[in-house]
């Protein structure tokens, strides 16, 4: 395991403008066997509902622990709320109803890219897919749930020095932003 620098590119409160960044971000990298991470804390049966109806085979655990119930166990998720739901390796045609499902849940949503593009023109070779990966966190101002907002950060992951700090700057703007300077250890 490894860990990637993530770079806050953009928060905002409207979960619209950080899909769309999301959206033209995908555009930019290399997504041909990419996979999307989706991670959340449910609190609610509702959400439990919709989210199992877009994740069938939903992988859980109670927040207080997996002696608590989990999905493991074969326990009802609504019985041990709240909920941790960590869901990997996903086609990227899961994230997008994940995040409509969620209502008012943080959540992180990772999409593990091939690779970040070679930009020529600002001095950046390609990022091979080690580092290249892109988080919304909704709902939540970090990667992990910790600091649940109703705002939506959008991270770019790359590896550190100033080939990290010329690529999030390239990246930000590729979305009309600037780097917000808020910049997180994420394990990967």
């Amino acid at each position: 395991m490894s860990n990637s620098d993530a770079a806050a590119v953009l928060t905002t409160p409207v979960l619209t403008e950080a899909l769309r960044a999301v959206r033209t971000l995908l555009a930019v990298a290399d997504i041909r066997g990419a996979e999307v991470d989706l991670e959340a804390i449910i609190h609610s049966p509702e959400v439990v509902g919709r989210v199992k109806e877009v994740l069938p085979g939903l992988q859980w655990w109670a927040v207080g622990g997996k002696e608590k119930g989990s999905s493991e166990a074969g326990d009802d998720p609504v019985a041990c709320l709240p909920i941790k739901v960590f869901d990997w390796c996903r086609p990227l045609d899961r994230a997008e109803p994940f995040i409509a499902a969620l209502a008012d849940s943080a959540a992180a949503v990772r999409w593990d890219l091939d690779a970040w593009p070679e930009v020529p023109e600002a001095g950046l070779d390609a990022v091979s897919q080690k580092f290249a990966h892109l988080t919304l966190s909704v709902n939540s101002r970090d990667l992990f749930q910790d600091e649940p907002s109703q705002d939506h950060t959008v991270y770019v992951h790359t590896r550190g020095g100033a080939a990290h700090t010329a690529r999030v700057a390239w990246l930000a703007a590729c979305i009309g932003s600037t780097p917000t300077g808020r910049v997180e250890s994420s394990s990967l």
